[in-house]
């Protein structure tokens, strides 16, 4: 970690919030937490007198996946922080300190009208009931980002992977504005770079030149002012959006359009667009453009295929349903497939979790003020079961309780109303299903 400046080079927070702009051009290049931005307690400058310093705002990210899980390879069967990894959970074994597992989370609002997804999903992002085209209010993520977005160029960010279009609006979207009001989520790498720095230009939309070449002279500038551990930290940084920017561009061509609404449903290379996701979302997160995102990496009641971890023979949704729709996709055989998808889909979180973590930001990094919650629309997926949910939490912030599994009585409401307010301090007071806070979901 970077020793904290206390005595010499103090730079305001508002240059990490203004970042590097381009003469003449709307291009905004975000800055870094950068070791001059902060004093001995990891506080922010937020202006050269030290009367104005102030913490850190902490961010919140809502990552979901499709179709539910394999409970037997999911769920741990013990307890407490002695609990044994399972199978599906293996790739956070490197994190183990940084998550809590929860189980026997009941999602209240699943009922009524709904295919057994939409209803599930309805309620697990908002905590109302399905209306038939959508939900009946806010999802969580929106709920925040009315408490915690306003300062930041973004109030909140949608991101997805999958193209998929099966279905309606329910099962395409994560994210709602309000009542049947979804917000889609950006699947497509060039488009949400292009967000993120800012205006379309004709170099950077053909490939032929480095959204960096805009912002060269004004980096110049900053970096003359900075000590020499925070100019190696801006290098360090453009390096990064510039390997970024290479994938992105490096991309085949069909990669920049958004499939017809009968697209089959089978991803070009979900493993390869997932990361480049990740790494813009993770961006955005650390330059401050915005303090609340969702990440919607496999679509509510998704049917794409598999082929990188050699499932081909049915879609996911078909591998789910007991009476499975492949020779050898239902019983111990479709547990096992969905074993590995799901594992998969734990391996692109932590992926997400090292990367955060990576990032130096004050007296720890960015993760540490980074609260993280991982859901699924079922439980067992086969019987669409919306009672005994598992979710995974995750943060540095310390007033989480981690390292442990728990298994608890209450709602999907119970655990967002817990985060937001006691662990974000977002103070959104209420939500719908909630009728509690959660104790042992706090350290």
């Amino acid at each position: 970690m970077s020793q904290v400046i206390t005595n010499r080079v103090r730079t305001s927070r508002r240059a990490l919030l203004s970042g590097l702009t381009a003469a003449g051009a709307r291009i905004v290049v975000g800055l870094p937490p950068l070791v001059s931005m902060f004093n001995s307690l990891g506080t922010a400058y937020a202006a050269p007198a030290p009367a104005l310093e102030k913490p850190i705002e902490s961010r919140f990210l809502l990552w979901f996946n499709g179709n539910g899980i394999p409970e037997r390879f999911w769920i741990p069967s013990e307890e407490g922080g002695n609990y044994a990894m399972t199978p599906c959970l293996s790739p956070l074994a490197p994190f183990r300190q940084d998550f809590h597992v929860l189980s026997g989370v009941d999602n209240a609002a699943a009922n009524g009208m709904g295919n057994g997804h939409t209803n599930s999903m309805s309620g697990l992002m908002t905590g109302t009931l399905f209306t038939g085209r959508g939900p009946s209010g806010p999802s969580i993520d929106q709920v925040i980002a009315a408490k915690l977005g306003d300062d930041s160029r973004f109030r909140s960010l949608q991101i997805g992977v999958s193209q998929e279009s099966f279905g309606e609006s329910m099962q395409r979207n994560m994210s709602w504005s309000g009542y049947e009001r979804a917000l889609p989520p950006e699947m497509i790498p060039h488009r949400l770079f292009d967000r993120l720095f800012g205006e379309r230009e004709e170099g950077w939309v053909n490939r032929k030149r480095s959204i960096l070449d805009a912002v060269r002279d004004d980096a110049t500038l900053l970096k003359k002012k900075l000590p020499s551990d925070d100019q190696a930290r801006v290098d360090e940084h453009l390096s990064g959006i510039r390997d970024l920017e290479r994938s992105i561009a490096g991309l085949p061509p069909e990669y920049r359009r958004v499939d017809p609404p009968d697209f089959d449903g089978d991803m070009k290379d979900w493993p390869r667009i997932a990361k480049l996701q990740s790494d813009l979302l993770v961006q955005a997160l650390a330059t401050r453009q915005t303090r609340v995102a969702s990440y919607m990496l496999t679509k509510c009641q998704g049917l794409s295929r598999f082929p990188w971890l050699g499932f081909t023979s049915a879609r996911h949704h078909d591998y789910t349903h007991a009476e499975g729709k492949s020779i050898g996709a239902d019983g111990a055989e479709g547990q096992r497939v969905l074993r590995d998808i799901c594992r998969w889909h734990v391996e692109e979180f932590a992926y997400l979790v090292a990367k955060l973590k990576s990032i130096p930001e004050g007296d720890g990094n960015v993760f540490d003020r980074t609260c993280l919650a991982y859901v699924h629309e079922h439980a067992e997926a086969n019987p669409h079961k919306n009672s005994g949910l598992a979710m995974i939490v995750s943060s540095g912030i310390n007033r989480l309780a981690r390292g442990r599994h728990t298994r608890i009585t209450g709602t999907v409401g119970d655990v967002y109303l817990t985060l937001a307010d006691e662990v974000l301090g977002a103070g959104i007071g209420k939500f719908p299903t909630a009728t509690r806070k959660l104790g042992k979901l706090l350290a």
